[in-house]
């Protein structure tokens, strides 16, 4: 016989508020607290926020399946607002919480701050969303990458603008002129590198690279560049804002280069889409997160997971970013029940021994750790705003909708 325990500490910036979220049987009295520490507020709240629904979901699925090693999980959360906040957060979830290990990030330059806080006090750090090359290449011993990375995010937007946009467009790969703007700090710096590289390997013209501040109001001249250029393909590694503000500066000067791919969550949210107007954003590509609108034989689960997401926060996931949160956490947290214990050495044996092959989550990656304790079984799929909706176009085992291309 089972019942609702139903209890999960939710910590923003110090401030503990008792909720409700958790099913575990009668004898799994017991609990185990692990840290969770995404930017549930500032600018980067939305996609952090959605970030953490992932997480929560799968803490609830563990749970509901008896806990870890017979102990429910609860989960004390920090907001890592800024930098300097992740830093404080994780010290204060490790000394003051005693969280066996945290969860997070979304956000690069967060995660790397926070990571390295963790490492220094032995404890087993999860990345489950941020994407620069630093968050695994730093040589620690208990930091950990479930999520694709930002190789994985420029080899499929130069991927799929070879072998799938160009034949589409009726041109030779080598023909486009290919514009790269990033915004500069290590997310979109480490996307970029890795599509010059990815560009030129494959023959591809790239006329122009610029970066700017995510905080930027203003892409006019970056626009103008290029325009001034005769850019017709353009690559923009991105947050939610300055693809906005990129997207609407675009179509207020009639730039309609022949194919924009997007690389992050602003390109794949539909707050994105309503803020710049579904007609703005149509064709738009993206390379990206696993999406729900994806082919469910190629990620097993993905409609179950997209029925607990709705029926939990009551609207449809906003982005694939709770998606490749919930699997990663599901795999780390199912692994670690594997486990003998809750000490740092015991829980990175256990993460260790994991081998879940490809098409083996929801989000369609596997997850063995390789080198640098990477998750070398993650990639990303590329997907384009057709009729309101994203859906994944490539490859073409996941997609659920032909490549649209314009004819103007």
């Amino acid at each position: 016989m089972k019942y609702n325990h139903k209890a999960r500490i939710l910590s923003i910036s110090g401030v503990v508020v008792a909720t409700l979220c958790s099913t575990m049987p009668v004898s799994a009295v017991a609990e185990v607290k692990f840290g969770a520490l995404y930017p549930l507020s500032g600018g980067l709240a939305l996609l952090g926020e959605e970030s953490y629904r992932g997480l929560e979901l799968a803490v609830e699925q563990v749970n509901k399946d008896g806990g870890v090693q017979g102990e429910a999980v609860v989960l004390e959360t920090g907001d890592a607002v800024d930098n300097n906040q992740a830093i404080g957060e994780a010290r204060r979830l490790i000394a003051r919480e005693d969280v066996k290990a945290i969860f997070g990030t979304y956000s690069s330059s967060r995660s790397l701050a926070a990571s390295q806080v963790a490492e220094m006090s032995k404890v087993p750090f999860f990345e489950l969303g941020a994407v620069a090359d630093d968050v695994t290449d730093r040589g620690l011993s208990y930091v950990f990458r479930t999520n694709p990375t930002a190789y994985h995010m420029a080899k499929t937007s130069i991927d799929m603008l070879v072998d799938g946009i160009a034949p589409e467009l009726g041109v030779e790969p080598s023909e486009l002129r290919i514009g790269i703007i990033h915004e500069d700090s290590n997310y979109g710096t480490s996307v970029a590198g890795h599509q010059r590289t990815f560009a030129e390997e494959r023959g591809l013209n790239v006329v122009m690279e610029e970066h700017y501040p995510a905080s930027s109001v203003d892409m006019s001249s970056i626009v103008l560049a290029l325009q001034s250029a005769q850019a017709d393909v353009v690559l923009q590694t991105s947050y939610q804002d300055d693809s906005v503000l990129f997207l609407r500066q675009s179509n207020e000067r009639n730039y309609r280069p022949k194919a924009i791919i997007g690389g992050g969550g602003g390109y794949s949210m539909k707050p994105t889409a309503e803020a710049v107007g579904f007609d703005v954003i149509e064709g738009v590509y993206d390379a990206d997160f696993t999406q729900f609108n994806i082919n469910p034989d190629f990620a097993p689960g993905i409609e179950e997971f997209v029925a607990s997401y709705e029926a939990k926060y009551q609207e449809a996931p906003r982005s694939g970013h709770s998606l490749i949160n919930y699997a990663g956490a599901l795999g780390l947290l199912r692994a670690i029940d594997q486990g003998s214990g809750f000490s740092a050495e015991e829980i990175k044996e256990a993460v260790l021994a994991m081998d879940v092959p490809v098409g083996g989550t929801a989000a369609g990656i596997g997850i063995k750790m390789g080198e640098n304790q990477q998750n070398e079984r993650a990639r990303m799929m590329g997907m384009q705003w057709q009729n309101g909706e994203l859906v994944t176009v490539y490859p073409e085992a996941a997609s659920v909708s032909d490549i649209i291309v314009s004819q103007e």
